[in-house]
């Protein structure tokens, strides 16, 4: 007998700045049928600028955000929807976890900083500049409890990982 996924919840795809969030995010969404939402679309003006100009947000600067995405996981928690959100520490993790029923799946979109850094070079027209990888990689608490993924696979694959794991 198949075992049915539950896609009726929130999923969240993780990690670093060019590790592939929005590209997963949207195709997992629709493979699922879930709307999609690319977190970076929530940032106040204030941290894109902060970004922008090569500077680290601190938990301060992303208190209102992650706040925010876990006002739009609460709005979507009964139907579902996947949402892109870097969520480097576990207590950022927490914060958009907090009573959200029944739980997040997280998904954890794992690469080395080289791999990432050689995509972030090759990404054209977004604010996250490659100086800021190193930062992101310091301050990233890999989660314990998440589907991770190997970011060297292609989309279509992490998606059927993706979906393996769910099972």
């Amino acid at each position: 007998m198949r075992k049915e996924v539950n896609t009726h919840r929130i999923f969240y795809i993780m990690g670093v700045s060019g590790c592939g969030k929005s590209t997963i995010g949207r195709k997992l969404a629709s493979t699922i049928s879930l709307p999609f939402f690319d977190g970076d679309d929530y940032h106040p003006e204030e941290n894109i600028a902060k970004m922008s100009e090569g500077l680290p947000l601190n938990d301060q600067d992303r208190k209102a955000w992650l706040e925010a995405l876990n006002s739009l996981a609460h709005e979507h928690q009964q139907k579902g929807a996947v949402i892109a959100c870097s969520a480097l520490k576990k207590r950022y993790r927490d914060l958009l976890n907090d009573d959200i029923l029944p739980p997040p799946v997280w998904v954890y979109l794992e690469g080395s900083y080289e791999t990432i850094l050689n995509r972030l070079q090759q990404r054209k027209g977004h604010f996250m500049p490659t100086a800021l990888l190193k930062s992101q990689f310091e301050t990233l608490e890999a989660p314990e409890e998440a589907i991770k993924v190997a970011v060297t696979l292609s989309p279509e694959e992490i998606v059927a990982e993706i979906l393996k794991q769910l099972k």
